[in-house]
């Protein structure tokens, strides 16, 4: 069975093999020495001319600081903008640390101390009592149990009441059971990633006492637009590679303008500084990018025989853009203002008119 998506340390094993191989001093349980975890992240060529394809294009000084964290006993938040790549860079990171990505804690409205603690399945609990076959672990008792990486995704989407069941767990290690008259105490190896989304500011704050458990990494957007352009080539590639899309990759310029309309509604001013705009309610995030040019893709190939064009991207595009009138009204004085008047952005003024 082909399955849809790999984990991390799955679609990378031969890189992490290889890489595991490096010598060097590395913390009490890790796969590889830190100078390896970066390498993986970041990219770059080993000793005997292995080519490590990057997985996260970024300020390297921040990964080193989030890698240099997790070889101590305080957990990292990773937190940004959507888009910003705090998931991608904190399941690659768990898969070159520990081998497992996947003791992972999903953040939501709904989620209860049990997701960080532990539960119990209830039909034994009824029939035999508390036991330790009863009791259900959390990936983060796993990860403690086990001397691995655990991963929180959305912290700041959790109740308060929720996340200070952390609090002791970050603080002393450990997760009593009083049902049992035990504690699970975490090994060495142990600790946590979580993300937080700069956009949830004010839904659900960390309190001070969780916030110094952690030490705060910023992922921000792209800072420049070659960067960006690049970002996105690469998990178009990456992306195209695993579903096996059909035909070429988007062509650069196809990228190049789709990413110079997003930065340019997002920051509200055009690339050359020259014109202020008003700004769309969505995030126009990187990812959502990608998104965009891999719909376009799979459109033009399968109908436009094979060549994409500024109508494959426009709905897409304003898919994300418009979330009410008023972004409407912002997308469209954009076009009338900016792309009216560029050489050779006729089609997408054009293929966007259309639409608004």
């Amino acid at each position: 069975m082909s399955v849809l998506r790999r984990h991390a340390e799955e679609a990378c094993a031969d890189e992490l093999a290889t890489l595991a191989e490096v010598p060097g001093p590395r913390p009490y349980g890790w796969s590889l020495t830190p100078s390896a975890v970066r390498t993986f992240i970041m990219g770059g060529e080993l000793a005997d001319g292995t080519v490590v394809e990057p997985k996260y294009i970024g300020d390297v000084r921040r990964v080193e600081v989030a890698i240099a964290t997790l070889a101590t006993d305080r957990a990292l938040l990773l937190q940004g903008d959507p888009g910003t790549g705090k998931s991608w860079l904190s399941e690659h990171l768990a898969a070159a640390i520990c081998g497992d990505s996947t003791l992972l804690v999903q953040g939501t409205a709904g989620t209860d101390e049990s997701a960080f603690r532990y539960g119990w399945n209830y039909a034994k609990l009824l029939s035999e009592g508390p036991s330790r076959e009863a009791m259900v672990e959390s990936p983060i008792l796993v990860a403690m149990r086990t001397g691995g990486i655990a991963r929180v995704e959305e912290l700041t989407r959790v109740s308060p009441e929720v996340q200070d069941a952390l609090l002791g767990t970050l603080s002393e290690k450990a997760v009593p059971v009083p049902e049992l008259g035990i504690e699970v105490q975490a090994q060495r190896g142990f600790n946590l990633i979580a993300t937080a989304n700069r956009r949830d500011r004010g839904v659900n704050e960390l309190s001070s006492a969780l916030r110094r458990r952690f030490a705060v990494v910023e992922l921000p957007a792209p800072a420049t637009i070659a960067l960006e352009v690049e970002i996105v080539r690469t998990r178009l590639l990456a992306l195209g590679k695993g579903l096996s899309l059909p035909g070429e990759v988007p062509p650069a310029q196809a990228i190049h303008r789709l990413v110079t309309v997003f930065r340019e509604l997002r920051a509200g001013i055009t690339e050359d500084g020259t014109l202020s705009l008003k700004q769309p309610s969505g995030t126009l995030s990187t990812a959502e990018a990608i998104g965009v040019l891999s719909q376009g893709w799979t459109r033009a190939a399968y109908y436009g025989g094979g060549e994409l064009s500024a109508d494959h991207l426009a709905d897409g595009l304003l898919g994300v853009a418009i979330q009410d009138e008023r972004d409407s009204t912002a997308v469209r004085e954009y076009v009338l203002a900016v792309l009216d008047n560029r050489p050779d952005w006729e089609d997408w003024a054009r293929a966007l008119r259309a639409r608004l």
